[in-house]
């Protein structure tokens, strides 16, 4: 396999200790876009996502609730499972950390990193974010209620003194500044790169990969002296400890590309294409992860791509604070192609941003009822009406100009990982195809045939083939957003949808989204039929908290 046709892509793995909220699975929508726009294109594609199991604040609130980490881990996956596939989410693997393979992996990588000479026992002190794991003095905030991690501000911290194993990141450094000069786009968007690369420039500490003492968690592989852990009968010697949770989670990504076992996959599948990820961990997956990879031998990641959090009135949305949605919910309003697109469209992937359930109703209303609804229930039914139901064939007339410079720039967009820009360059073309039908009025124009009015029959084809065509390219473009809207779009007008429910299986897309491209003579539309009913403002909002 050629590392041109085929495309892996990654989310951050989440906390299995609560139900997921909309604002932790928003990252895993955008990426399941990206994923299908590259299978529709014909790419050979893999998606990865996943849970993980490890933190200590796991095995704390298991003990609360007089279950074993185990327990307490399946539970909240399926409330994952069940928030992925209520918003359609596709992945090649649903990776957890507790998978067997994922726990080679990272003993892999600890005893390759050993054998490279960039591991050491060492001792360490400082505060420890449960939620995150050890801070540095310069990555904690003195507030009224004491010391506190201000990605989680609620969070108690701990005091830690430990005797652990280390990974010379330090080692890395020039490495590293090397390597972010040398691939600009590494870190995206450029923002987030220059924070991170003023990070680095700033000096690197070694950072602690293993915790004594705790036992959930992988088992650390080695022991002080260097012999292996593992004893006569299988088991793990306990005083060994676990590997790091950090150190653990970020292993994922190479596990779900086949490392170690299957070495013909990870071959075609490594390095990642690109890692999507929430920006309270851009050191890790920018900085820890390239280090972890090199000391293992393997190459770092192609892109990661940062982006911020969503807000509720200025705070971020936190299942502690309750000021989040609830994403099976909202699917039940919005429906989960709606959710997808509205989550996508009123959040840019690139920064943080304000939401509410009443912005989200407007979005769809909007967008989706009043703009592309209503354009496609206006188109159907005319060529009902007017030409009893015989799809015209579309002209090469103002559409057809306004689409040559929209499919480019939603390409660009959406390629770039800018979400929201895509879908606001598809819906300029919608607004366009609107005001074609009103200046055109096409029903004004099926009076003056019907009265005999020379030419205006022709003409009248002529409108509604390229309002027919028009969101014959929109259904199409937009599917890797709202997969399940697409194929119904195209049924209405009288186009079969080959793509599968993950888009995989039907021919490479790009070719098809060229203006009259997929038109077959002798069709017709099927009856209208609404796809985006209107809602009231004052709908019930979703349960939050």
């Amino acid at each position: 396999m050629s590392p041109d046709d085929r495309y892996y892509i990654t989310t951050a793995i989440a906390y299995a200790n609560n139900r997921p909220g909309l604002h932790t699975l928003y990252e895993v929508v955008g990426a399941d876009v990206l994923a299908r726009w590259h299978r529709m294109k014909g790419d050979r594609t893999r998606f990865l996502t996943g849970i993980d199991e490890h933190s200590v604040n796991i095995a704390q609130r298991a003990a609360e609730l007089g279950t074993t980490p185990k327990a307490f881990v399946d539970e909240n996956v399926a409330l994952f499972k069940t928030a992925e596939d209520a918003l359609l989410i596709s992945p090649d693997r649903f990776i957890r950390t507790t998978d067997p393979d994922h726990i080679r992996a990272a003993q892999e990588m600890v005893r390759r990193a050993y054998a490279n000479g960039d591991i050491y026992v060492g001792d360490y002190e400082g505060w420890y974010c449960p939620a995150e794991g050890f801070k540095a003095p310069s990555d904690v905030l003195e507030t009224a209620q004491g010391t506190r991690c201000p990605n989680h501000p609620t969070v108690d911290l701990q005091w830690l003194s430990e005797h652990n194993w280390f990974l010379r990141l330090s080692a890395y450094q020039e490495r590293l500044e090397r390597y972010f000069e040398e691939h600009p786009d590494f870190v995206q968007p450029d923002y987030r790169r220059n924070e991170m690369l003023g990070f680095i420039r700033g000096g690197l500490e070694d950072f602690s990969i293993s915790r004594s003492g705790a036992s959930w968690g992988i088992p650390f592989p080695i022991m002080p002296d260097g012999s292996s852990a593992q004893l006569s009968d299988g088991s793990w010697n306990p005083e060994a400890g676990t590997i790091y949770v950090w150190y653990d989670a970020l292993i994922n990504y190479v596990t779900g590309a086949g490392f170690p076992d299957d070495k013909e996959a990870f071959e075609r599948w490594w390095p990642a294409d690109l890692h999507v990820i929430g920006k309270d961990i851009a050191r890790f997956h920018t900085i820890y992860w390239p280090a972890m990879l090199w000391s293992a031998g393997l190459e770092a990641p192609r892109r990661v791509w940062v982006h911020g959090w969503l807000l509720a009135q200025g705070e971020r949305m936190s299942k502690s604070l309750g000021n989040f949605l609830d994403p099976v919910d909202v699917v039940r309003t919005l429906g989960p192609d709606g959710t997808r697109y509205v989550s996508l469209r009123e959040v840019p992937f690139d920064r943080d941003a304000d939401v509410s359930w009443d912005s989200f109703v407007r979005r769809y209303n909007t967008d989706l009822a009043n703009n592309f609804g209503n354009l496609l229930n206006r188109t159907v039914s005319m060529v009902n009406r007017y030409l009893e139901g015989s799809r015209p064939a579309p002209s090469r007339g103002s559409l057809q100009v306004a689409w040559m410079h929209a499919l480019p720039a939603y390409r660009e967009k959406l390629e770039a990982c800018q979400l929201s820009e895509a879908l606001a360059a598809l819906w300029d073309f919608v607004d366009k195809a609107n005001r074609e039908v009103d200046l055109e009025q096409p029903w004004v124009l099926a009076k003056e045939a019907k009265a005999g009015v020379e030419g205006k029959s022709e003409y009248l084809g002529h409108v509604l083939g390229d309002l027919v065509e028009a969101c014959r390219l929109i259904g199409l473009a937009v599917a890797p957003f709202m997969p399940t809207a697409a194929p119904r779009i195209l049924a209405q007008l009288g186009y079969e949808y080959s793509y599968g429910a993950d888009g995989n299986g039907g021919a490479p897309v790009l070719p098809l989204l060229e203006w009259e491209a997929g038109f077959v003579p002798g069709g017709r539309v099927a009856a209208a039929e609404p796809l985006f009913p209107r809602l009231e403002t004052e709908a019930a909002t979703p349960a939050a908290g």
